[in-house]
């Protein structure tokens, strides 16, 4: 191959973006053959780093999930429990919020309401339950003779999700733990589980809320000596968008009215 001809050829791999050699030094494929010894092979010390770098990971993430789900059950007051939600990094939400949200009303109260998530106002006040559907919830409690002062008020997620959208699984994974212990540390004698996140998430269930509400179920954490009496309602957000389920939701509420008064009347 004359000079002429290289320099075309040359150009025409440039052109193609062939612009420089893959080895150290220029390889005449078309006239030597690549020996095995001239075959890159990763160099053995490289991949065991690799293999120990990614075993290392996996044992965090399973050590971190074994922290998390061990570590609220040791905290014995609400207080506590609410600096170690606000210290912990463990929710990729957190990034993204303004402020945590831990809860509202009062804690000594014999009915607890779980909701979703904190929306925008909440996010922005760091209280549960005080925007549009927080005035809704207010009213559905007047509705049966209580208040926020008579009632404990949280969400199983404690940061905002960015837009409102849905919290992801491993979102609600990371912070079951420590909801499960604020039930426990609550001891409410009536349970209200607002909305079909909270609902699946808490009693493990995967009907929508349209087949979890209307009923009453057993919520036993271990450490209570008398199971919860628990039970499912709409959300007031999608009560709003759906203003054709307020009818069920007045029947819920008497339900619960009469579970509270069953209850004060055992003392």
């Amino acid at each position: 191959m004359g000079a002429g001809s290289s320099l075309s050829l040359l150009r025409l791999l440039v052109g193609a973006g062939a612009d420089e050699a893959i080895e150290e030094l220029p390889l005449n494929r078309y006239v030597n053959k690549v020996s095995k010894e001239q075959i890159r092979r990763p160099d053995p010390r490289v991949l065991a780093t690799s293999r120990e770098n990614t075993s290392s990971v996996a044992s965090g993430v399973a050590k971190d999930k074994e922290f998390l789900a061990s570590s609220p059950r040791t905290i014995e007051t609400l207080e506590e429990l609410r600096m170690s939600v606000e210290a912990f990094d463990g929710c990729q939400l957190k990034r993204t919020a303004t402020n945590t949200v831990f809860a509202d009303g009062n804690p000594k109260a014999d009915l607890m309401l779980i909701g979703e998530a904190p929306g925008a106002e909440e996010d922005r006040k760091g209280i549960p339950f005080v925007g549009k559907a927080g005035h809704l919830l207010d009213r559905m409690l007047a509705a049966i003779d209580r208040d926020r002062g008579s009632a404990y008020i949280t969400n199983v997620l404690f940061w905002r999700p960015p837009g409102n959208r849905n919290p992801t699984a491993e979102e609600i994974d990371v912070c079951l733990p420590f909801v499960k212990r604020h039930i426990a540390l609550v001891q409410p004698r009536v349970l209200v589980l607002v909305g079909a996140v909270a609902a699946k998430s808490l009693l493990d269930l995967t009907e929508g809320i349209s087949r979890i509400r209307g009923k009453w179920y057993s919520y036993d954490l271990g450490g209570v000596d008398t199971p919860i009496d628990t039970t499912a309602i709409f959300h007031p957000a999608f009560l709003l968008r759906q203003g054709n389920k307020k009818r069920e939701t007045w029947q819920d509420l008497i339900a619960i009215r009469t579970r509270l008064s069953s209850h004060q009347e055992r003392g």
